[in-house]
């Protein structure tokens, strides 16, 4: 198994992104309706980016989001077996990161799940769709030249903040499979019988994203080259 460092990586990305910037979520919400724990929250998901760009992203690519692997595979820049790697990786780093969460705050609701916007499955897969197309779109950039390697990361997590800020007073900003997947089954586990019930909404809407995000992509770098 040549490539399980790229997959160690992966996992113990995804494991402090669920830890540290879902737990941020989980303890700031009661903050949510003066604003600052919003601000807060997508600022803790932005930094653990930032921090894993620059640790890990030298192994693996820092993926840690299987919207953002789908998106790399269509783009041919990893294998098939890699990102079959990468995903599995992905989403037992996300349970274990919220497995050791719940044994830190013992309270299911303290987890960073995500939730319907207004109970419309809908509506939200909309949003989840719209809001990982940008950030994904704003990785296949910022990735596509060597000259941007050295602010890649930063771009990366303000990108994710970014996304936060609007996402968060509607779905509580998924744009990632595994992060979503990992506190539910957490959650469930502990005894939260709803928390699992409309997970494949945050399945599903970011990995749409994510392709939507590499077509297009790869529909517009084609025009410009076509330009030149």
């Amino acid at each position: 198994m040549k490539n399980w460092k790229k997959y160690l990586a992966e996992f113990i990305g995804t494991f402090v992104l669920v830890l540290f910037a879902c737990g941020v979520a989980g303890q700031t919400c009661g903050a949510a309706n003066e604003g600052c724990g919003y601000l807060v929250t997508a600022l803790a998901f932005g930094l653990v980016i930032v921090a894993m760009a620059y640790s890990i992203g030298n192994v693996s690519g820092c993926h840690i989001n299987p919207a953002v692997s789908i998106a790399m595979l269509l783009n041919k820049k990893m294998s098939i077996k890699d990102f079959i790697g990468y995903i599995i990786a992905q989403f037992l780093g996300a349970f274990a990161g919220a497995a050791v969460l719940y044994a830190v705050v013992g309270d299911a609701a303290k987890l960073g799940t995500n939730a319907l916007y207004n109970g419309d499955w809908a509506m939200s897969f909309i949003i989840e769709v719209l809001l990982t197309f940008v950030f994904v779109i704003a990785i296949i950039g910022v990735t596509s030249k060597k000259e941007y390697g050295s602010v890649a990361g930063l771009v990366i997590g303000g990108a994710l903040v970014l996304v936060h800020l609007l996402g968060i007073s509607f779905t509580g900003t998924s744009v990632n499979p595994a992060r979503s997947f990992g506190p539910a089954l957490m959650a469930l586990i502990a005894g939260q019988k709803d928390a699992f019930c409309c997970i494949w909404v945050f399945i599903l809407a970011p990995l749409v994203g994510g392709v939507l995000a590499a077509l297009v992509y790869a529909l517009i770098n084609n025009q410009k080259e076509e330009l030149k």
